[in-house]
């Protein structure tokens, strides 16, 4: 099987979920990078240079023998399947990880949505607002949803779920985002004892010291 999964290079988590996963699963596959002015033409014609489909004209796009498909979750599940991060043959299991994934993207649209297309001081003033109304509300929810009981977001064992909040909760405290306090989630233990279980351990560790620049603000959670 030949498996190319094309993204910018910068480990945001809408790829950084399935690069890690294939990591981890020992699944061979090209990471493969490209810069913005490639994906200006991307966005204007739906392929790369080399004449690679990019469906919908979004990244993270995965390749697998040829044949392109393109969407975060969609890609994630797969890759999640091929490492043992997601299950094959638990439906309902596969639906508690789901959920967490789209919640990532809720978390994501929020930040982006309140700074797009307004003044630097207003997009402070819509974060602001965020930081203490809907973001704020929706950690607290998702808080209290973690289980007390068990380390990980779904089922007894790491899954997708898990990179997935780990990954997207560090940008979110990395202190990169204008008017999102690295301090957000000291209020919320179960959240940070997930990011901090997948920040220790070994295989992220490893993928990390090999691929992400020195000086990248990963975001603390102690």
């Amino acid at each position: 099987m030949d498996i190319t999964l094309i993204y910018f290079d910068f480990p945001f988590w809408r790829a950084e979920v399935s690069r890690i996963a294939l990591f981890m699963g020992g699944i061979e596959f090209n990471d493969r990078r490209i810069n913005s002015e490639e994906f200006l033409r991307v966005k204007s014609n739906g392929y790369l240079d080399d004449g690679t489909l990019i469906p919908f004209g979004q990244l993270p796009v995965l390749v697998v023998d040829g044949v392109s498909v393109a969407q975060t979750g969609g890609i994630a599940r797969y890759c999640g399947k091929l490492a043992d991060l997601y299950p094959k043959d638990d439906d309902f299991l596969a639906a508690q990880i789901d959920q967490f994934i789209d919640f990532q993207t809720d978390v994501f649209n929020w930040i982006l949505f309140s700074g797009k297309d307004v003044s630097e001081e207003q997009k402070l003033l819509n974060r602001e607002k965020l930081v203490e109304g809907e973001l704020k509300r929706k950690l607290k929810m998702l808080e209290n949803f973690l289980s007390a009981s068990r380390p990980w977001a779904a089922g007894s064992n790491m899954s997708i779920a898990d990179l997935a909040l780990w990954r997207n909760m560090g940008w979110l405290v990395s202190g990169t985002i204008d008017g999102i306090p690295k301090n957000i989630l000291n209020k919320f233990p179960k959240i940070k004892s997930i990011c901090s279980l997948v920040d220790e351990h070994p295989d992220v560790v490893e993928w990390m010291s090999r691929t992400y620049p020195k000086n990248y603000p990963r975001g603390s959670f102690k």
